[in-house]
């Protein structure tokens, strides 16, 4: 999902793939069953006896299936909720990785149809991030508060029950792909890391596990949804057109919550005026919801501004004086910054320097997550400076704590070895290929919207979220044709940063937005 690193992403050259193939065997067959509850979640599943490993690698418990029941307001959830793992191999067989999941599964009436029963796939970005961020803080039955001003590493790691669950309307599985959580690769492959670590392997082998699970699970008829969170977003056309093509397995509608679509703006920040026009209404907003008067509409002033005159300004140039004068005018009025600092930056200002000169005389760095959060200076007479950040430094020992406290306790799944929600490793180590192609995902999009004309598309943002500036992604499906229907696809904002969600408001309102398009396609 998430990443400082994110504008800093490898270049690594990417080796062919030969096609994955995810192990049809359920891990039962691999060890005698033990005793446990069987449900509905996992057909496969056993408690907690462990696998023979493959080398010398550490193996992952059997599944473990648990029986639960979520009281809410007006409404009460019985689930049946699976931990565990499935194997990724490649097409001679041998294991490359164990990919860990959580699924959760509502208790269907005695003779209820699955194909009117949705099951939601989620995962989250970085490269390097696991899925907690989906489970504990916007759809999964439970719940950590995060994401607000003051949250530190060491406030309680304690959730709640999640009013805003998904689970009324769809059945959850979070995934988690290798080198994150605790999926794994297999001791004696190391060449695997090449393999998936990369966005070809990544995106076939997530695939080939949705498709895999879904057999398994008996849930091939059923309506079947795609949530992908920054990296998680850019994945998620790819892994929908790999299972339309590859798997033969049809998606119903794919939700991007914060999306990279194109890392073109990323990349080609230092040469292309893309990168100040995308950010510009992004710092805006950080003005306004400060001021109590962010909005949508007041919002389209900085939106026109950086689509319009700050562009044709900023093409004209650092020689074009009066051109320069225009731009530190506007630009400090809608971002609050000191004049003279934007005139000497030619109306060109970064994220980085925004948050940093924001409430540098009080001694706070904003979050680029969140530039309304912020967070003490650690070095605040400096020119420049790197600090945690006050969004996503914070809440990883929490929402590791509260994740690991979920396995042991709620899901009754305890591997050994270490959990990684972050992993820095898998994001350093990323290959981005040599073609454009695998540093976009818009032909996909394109490709799955064309193919299908059932198939509905959610893309939502926050306002405030400087990683994935919204207007970056309105300006990308502006470009898209009609597809027939233009309400297929919505561009939804909301108040908050990266992780809009964990704002009240904006968790509810995404839930309607999505509980709405699951259902009008339950019926297709």
């Amino acid at each position: 999902m998430r990443y400082r690193a994110l504008a800093a992403l490898a270049l690594a050259g990417l080796s062919v793939l030969a096609p994955l193939a995810v192990l049809e065997q359920a891990r039962a067959q691999e060890t005698a069953p033990a005793q446990r509850d069987q449900g509905p979640g996992d057909a496969q599943a056993n408690r907690q006896e462990s696998r023979p490993a493959t080398g010398q690698g550490v193996a992952l418990p059997q599944p473990s299936v648990t029986r639960h029941e979520l009281i809410l307001p007006g409404r009460t959830l019985r689930y049946t909720a699976t931990a565990g793992s499935l194997p990724v191999s490649d097409q001679s067989g041998r294991r490359l990785a164990d990919i860990a999941y959580v699924a959760y599964v509502l208790d269907r009436d005695l003779g209820a149809s699955i194909s009117t029963r949705a099951v939601t796939f989620a995962f989250n970005g970085g490269p390097g991030a696991a899925s907690a961020y989906l489970n504990l803080g916007l759809m999964g039955p439970k719940r950590l508060p995060f994401g607000r001003q003051g949250d530190a590493p060491s406030m309680p790691p304690l959730v709640v029950d999640n009013a805003d669950t998904w689970l009324d309307f769809t059945d959850l599985v979070f995934i988690d792909p290798v080198g994150t959580g605790f999926s794994r690769f297999a001791s004696g492959n190391d060449d695997a890391r090449g393999l998936l670590w990369s966005v070809e392997g990544d995106y076939k082998s997530l695939s080939r596990i949705i498709a895999n699970w879904l057999r398994l699970n008996d849930r091939l008829a059923s309506p079947k949804f795609l949530v992908g969170e920054s990296y998680g977003g850019f994945r998620a056309p790819k892994i929908a057109s790999e299972l339309q093509t590859g798997d033969g397995v049809g998606v119903s509608g794919i939700v991007m919550l914060s999306p990279v679509l194109d890392f073109t703006y990323q990349r080609d920040a230092g040469s292309s005026p893309l990168r100040w026009v995308v950010s510009l209404p992004a710092m805006a907003a950080v003005k306004l919801e400060r001021e109590g008067r962010l909005s949508r509409q007041t919002l389209a002033e900085a939106e026109n501004y950086a689509a319009g005159d700050y562009l044709a300004d900023i093409l004209k140039g650092p020689r074009d004086r009066d051109a320069t004068k225009r731009l530190a005018d506007r630009v400090a009025t809608l971002t609050g910054l000191d004049r003279s600092l934007v005139e000497r930056m030619g109306g060109k200002v970064d994220a980085g320097t925004f948050l940093r000169e924001l409430d540098r005389s009080k001694g706070l760095v904003g979050s680029p997550y969140d530039g309304t959060v912020s967070a003490l200076d650690p070095d605040p007479e400096a020119a420049r400076g790197r600090a945690p950040d006050a969004v996503l430094s914070a809440i990883t020992a929490p929402l590791t704590s509260a994740m690991l406290s979920h396995y042991a306790g709620e899901l009754n799944w305890r591997p050994e070895g270490r959990y990684f929600l972050l992993n820095e490793e898998v994001n350093r180590r990323w290959s981005y290929g040599q073609g454009r192609g695998d540093r976009e995902t818009m032909r996909e999009l394109r490709n799955v919207l064309a193919l299908d004309p059932r198939l509905a598309v959610i893309v939502a943002h926050g306002f405030t979220d400087l990683v994935t500036p919204y207007f970056e992604t309105k300006l990308l499906l502006d470009q898209l044709p009609a597809f027939g229907d233009p309400a297929r696809v919505k561009l939804q904002v909301f108040p908050g940063g990266h992780m809009f969600y964990s704002r009240d408001a904006s968790r509810a309102n995404l839930r309607e937005a999505v509980r709405t398009m699951i259902e009008a396609r339950q019926g297709l």
